[in-house]
């Protein structure tokens, strides 16, 4: 008996029987895997970091710091973002593992170390996950977390609750888009995202795969996950903006022929950010593992000839090393002061 999607619902537009789709046109043809990957080949992509891996590492790295209580935001390595608000942390597609993929012995392999241990990680009270790709839900992290602390909500978009609970997370959520969730203190709605999503051969696009915005009084943090570029984003920053704090992927966006329907590159991650809203953006899925043809060092250069381009200040759009702080204390003031209002009220 062919599969069906259990969540199936005919009034939203990017469900199917079959699993899920992108609202914007298909762009991907038969053959353009294997076209790309024998490309790839023959021109011996990726080359290294012009200064070389070790530099490279040297000059983008840093372990975290994650002491004190103030507000702040570490980039902890690839999509994994740790966010701390009055106490209360979420982390974002938790990513400790030496390679992504389905086994530990090949597949796309470290060139940075992530910023901290699990062991290291404070308390966690949400785990963001974007969709089911190996190097966003990595297996033995969300396992490890799920074990340090039992009590963290796990949310995910439409059908990997159920991975989530196999690897011993104890309270696993699955949202549709614009679906929301309130826990620990936090709203967490689960928002649209250009992608895709596939663990096997077999089972391409029958889970969802999304964006989050993560609300805490008055701060939201808009975490992108994977994304292609599209106009329908503004949506999120017009619903659930303003938004304080974005994490944005510049990398893995080259060919743009092949990954355009999926990754953004840098041009149009600053597009984005003044497309939504953005007080400000970090920087991530770049410089850990080489996933396309661009270099580890080429998304940051791009960044910053895109933020002179579209006249954006590099405040406001930061490319930082690995386990690098960002202090959100302006923002986490106002975050306090509208939660104080709201509480008063």
């Amino acid at each position: 008996m062919a599969w069906r999607n259990p969540h199936y619902d005919p009034s939203r537009a990017h469900h199917t029987p079959e699993g899920f789709r992108n609202l914007e046109p298909e762009q991907r043809r038969p053959g353009d895997l294997q076209r790309w990957r024998a490309e790839r080949k023959a021109a011996g992509l990726p080359i290294p970091p012009r200064e070389g891996y070790e530099a490279f590492a040297r000059r983008w790295w840093q372990p975290a710091d994650l002491g004190g209580e103030e507000n702040a935001a570490w980039w902890l390595g690839h999509a994994c973002v740790l966010l701390r608000l009055d106490g209360r942390y979420v982390i974002t597609d938790p990513v400790f593992s030496e390679r992504v993929s389905p086994l530990s012995f090949i597949g796309p392999k470290r060139r940075t170390p992530p910023a901290a241990t699990i062991e290291q990680l404070p308390r966690i009270d949400a785990v963001l996950v974007s969709h089911s790709h190996y190097d966003h839900l990595d297996t033995a992290s969300i396992r490890a977390l799920a074990k340090r602390f039992p009590e963290a909500a796990f949310a995910a978009p439409l059908g990997l609750a159920a991975t989530l609970r196999k690897l011993g997370a104890r309270h696993a959520h699955e949202l549709d888009w614009w679906q929301s969730l309130d826990t620990h203190g936090f709203e967490l709605t689960c928002v649209p995202a250009r992608h895709w999503s596939a663990r096997t051969p077999w089972d391409r696009n029958r889970t969802l795969w999304g964006g989050w915005v993560a609300r805490h009084g008055g701060f939201r943090f808009y975490f992108a996950g994977d994304t292609g570029y599209s106009p329908r984003l503004a949506e999120i920053g017009a619903r659930l903006g303003p938004i304080d704090l974005a994490a944005l992927p510049i990398g893995a966006y080259a060919p743009r022929w092949f990954m355009r329907a999926q990754h953004i590159d840098p041009a149009e991650a600053v597009q984005l950010h003044r497309e939504l809203g953005c007080r400000h953006s970090l920087a991530i899925h770049w410089g850990a593992f080489e996933l396309a043809d661009d270099p580890l060092d080429e998304p940051p250069r791009l960044l910053a000839e895109a933020l002179a381009a579209q006249g954006v200040s590099a405040e406001a759009f930061r490319a930082l090393p690995v386990g690098a702080r960002w202090p959100l204390a302006e923002g986490g003031a106002r975050a306090a002061a509208a939660h104080r209002l709201q509480s008063a009220r």
